[in-house]
């Protein structure tokens, strides 16, 4: 039975050394649903006040930004549930089934969106919308990390979260053209949502589950047989048979792991929801100071701002598969700090906003590759789904209380430069816990 065990190992090892079809179709479907997860959170972010100054009563306008910061909330809320949910179905019953089924749910209820009546209907929709946004990152970012060799599975999945700052882009030249429609242009935005659910039909057809779950599955399954039938099997069988979250906990490695990365998590998932979501509203706010037509400065720093954060993603991946994952986040940790002091206390005028705001991108949302590049790559292949969702999703619990309290804070203090000063605090901390938090993976392959 050991034998058996490390046969299965080093052939779960020897598939993905090769790159094959299935690693580009893997690539491409994870790409797709991570755009369309990028597009429908922007879309949210740049017309929130447009529907807002619709939902509301006059009375309530006084407080827009704590009422944006309650919409951003509670689609976190929904991000980290449907987050935790899906990566745990992913372990059970396939990254690709589990892929499908997201980017369906999250189409399906943002076009529902559109439909909004009251405030509260639109809380309702966009939770029910941030379950599907947040089950979709995980199992796709399993299925990659599980298809591409170690030489190039960092720049795979730089080019895998490139995806969601493209989405970003693509919700900004759409409300570019939509947004002149008139006061209820927002509703188009949310229709247009509806689009991605036709990529599941590629999806189902073209794309193969990883060979590595395959194999797992089969262990599980085996081993269940086996325990079931009374015979004797080994420690590490007889956890395969036990809940995926439970073993994470109960081992002592995987445990301290996970805790040292959610502070990481931490640190780059609340500072961007508390201080990055509000750059187009502050654009708005210095154009309109300057003269200017603020929706169409908010459209336009939402497309700096992305096509800076697109370069950082796949700058990233590059360095991190030649320099080293841990030295490569510690730069862009030190990159947000400083871009986030200029670009919030420094700036004051539209067009230098935008050049700043592409590179504060670059430093602010290109952080975010260290998750599909390192998560994978730091916990065996029966658990990696769970794992990898629960770093990735939790934070957003306590991320849902940064917009909240950031927009409470821009209320009280006055304006945006003190509170986003505060919460990018969190990008020092980053910077310190990184060199402790997990051994560098740079070139090695995926435990089985």
């Amino acid at each position: 039975m050991e034998a058996d065990m490390a046969t299965i190992a080093a052939q779960q090892q020897a598939k993905p050394q090769a790159l094959s079809a299935a690693g580009w179709r893997a690539l491409v479907a994870s790409f797709l649903g991570w755009l369309f997860d990028g597009y429908e959170t922007y879309a949210l972010i740049l017309v929130a006040a447009v529907a807002l100054r619709q939902l509301l009563e006059p009375q309530q306008l006084a407080s827009l930004p704590i009422y944006i910061g309650g919409l951003l909330a509670v689609t976190l809320v929904g991000w980290a549930t449907g987050g935790i949910v899906a990566g745990v179905l992913a372990d059970y019953i396939g990254r690709k089934r589990v892929l499908m089924l997201s980017i369906l749910w999250y189409a399906l209820f943002t076009g529902l969106t559109a439909l909004a009546t009251s405030y509260a209907s639109f809380m309702i929709l966009r939770f029910l919308t941030g379950l599907g946004l947040g089950a979709e990152w995980g199992p796709g970012t399993a299925i990659l990390g599980e298809s591409w060799p170690p030489r190039s599975r960092g720049r795979a999945a730089s080019v895998l979260q490139s995806a969601f700052a493209m989405g970003l882009v693509l919700a900004s030249v759409v409300w570019l053209y939509v947004a002149p429609l008139g006061p209820s242009a927002w509703r188009a935005m949310f229709l247009i949502g509806v689009l991605p659910a036709l990529s599941v039909l590629w999806i189902r057809r073209s794309v193969r589950e990883s060979d590595l779950w395959v194999a797992a599955r089969d262990r599980r399954q085996l081993a269940r047989q086996r325990l079931a039938g009374g015979h004797a099997v080994s420690a590490d069988d007889r956890a395969l048979t036990g809940f995926t979250v439970k073993r994470i906990l109960l081992a002592p490695d995987l445990r301290r792991r996970l805790a040292l990365l959610l502070v990481l998590s931490i640190c780059t998932i609340v500072a961007w929801w508390a201080v990055s979501t509000w750059i187009p509203f502050y654009a708005g706010q210095i154009a309109a100071k300057a003269g200017g037509n603020a929706q169409r400065w908010v459209a336009l720093a939402g497309l700096y701002y992305n096509l800076g954060a697109i370069l950082g993603f796949v700058v990233f991946g590059v360095l991190a598969d030649t320099w080293g994952r841990k030295p490569t986040m510690v730069l862009y940790y030190a990159g947000s700090i400083v871009l986030v002091v200029v670009l919030f206390r420094v700036v004051q005028d539209p067009f230098t906003f935008l050049m700043v705001a592409a590179v504060n991108g670059f430093f602010t949302v290109g952080q975010f590759a260290w998750m599909p590049v390192y998560l994978p790559e730091l916990f065996p292949t029966d658990v990696r789904g769970s794992a990898i969702s629960l770093v990735f999703d939790v934070t957003r619990y306590l991320a849902a209380a940064g917009p909240l309290l950031a927009g409470w804070l821009i209320v009280s203090l006055g304006g945006m430069s003190t509170a986003a000063s505060i919460f990018g605090l969190a990008y020092v901390v980053g910077m310190i816990v990184t060199p402790f938090v997990a051994p560098e993976t740079k070139g090695r392959p995926l435990p089985a």
